[in-house]
């Protein structure tokens, strides 16, 4: 796995998608579309390794959409960066299920830090940049919050971004290190 063959995602919580966590509502259907496709994409500029946050709502799109793309392609490999052991102990039971049928899926589980504290999600976060030559952001434009510190991040860093509009807009590309969006 190199930086240049490793791709990572960032994405929203339910409570700032316009659907919450109705997943049956065209806008979420689409991001989800919008999310294979961007991941069929990368997979044809030979990106082989997904890392995925672990995250509810958008990295467990992400998450599942890289299952269900190893499933045509089977050299693709998917990643748990966990921010710590007990990122879904709080979770809704039906939450901590979907986690923990994702994680069976995942090829490599990194748990960044054993215990919780404030900035435990920003390290996983900055992990996964770190070791990305690209990172897919499902992101709304909003002036706060992980999604937006995982895209500036990676922006300071000169990783490539791609931007998926949750209003559903279309894929954005970038150059290196500068984030585009139509």
């Amino acid at each position: 796995m190199t930086r240049e063959t490793t791709c990572c995602f960032t994405g929203h919580r339910p409570d700032k998608l316009p659907w919450g966590s109705r997943e049956e509502d065209p806008r979420c259907r689409d991001l989800k579309g919008r999310i294979g496709a961007a991941l069929e994409a990368a997979y044809g500029r030979g990106y082989r390794h997904f890392i995925c946050g672990m995250a509810r709502g958008c990295d467990f799109y992400f998450g599942e959409a890289v299952v269900a793309l190893r499933r045509e392609r089977p050299d693709v490999t998917l990643e748990a960066a966990i921010p710590c052991e007990s990122q879904a102990d709080r979770w809704r039971a039906e939450d901590r299920r979907r986690y923990h049928a994702l994680l069976d899926q995942c090829d490599l589980e990194t748990v960044v830090q054993q215990r919780y504290t404030n900035w435990c999600m920003q390290r996983r976060d900055r992990y996964m940049v770190d070791r990305s030559g690209l990172l897919i952001a499902a992101y709304d434009g909003s002036t706060s919050g992980g999604t937006l510190y995982t895209l500036v991040y990676a922006l300071r860093q000169g990783v490539e971004t791609e931007v998926l509009d949750v209003g559903g807009g279309p894929i954005c590309g970038s150059d290196q290190g500068k984030e585009k969006r139509t």
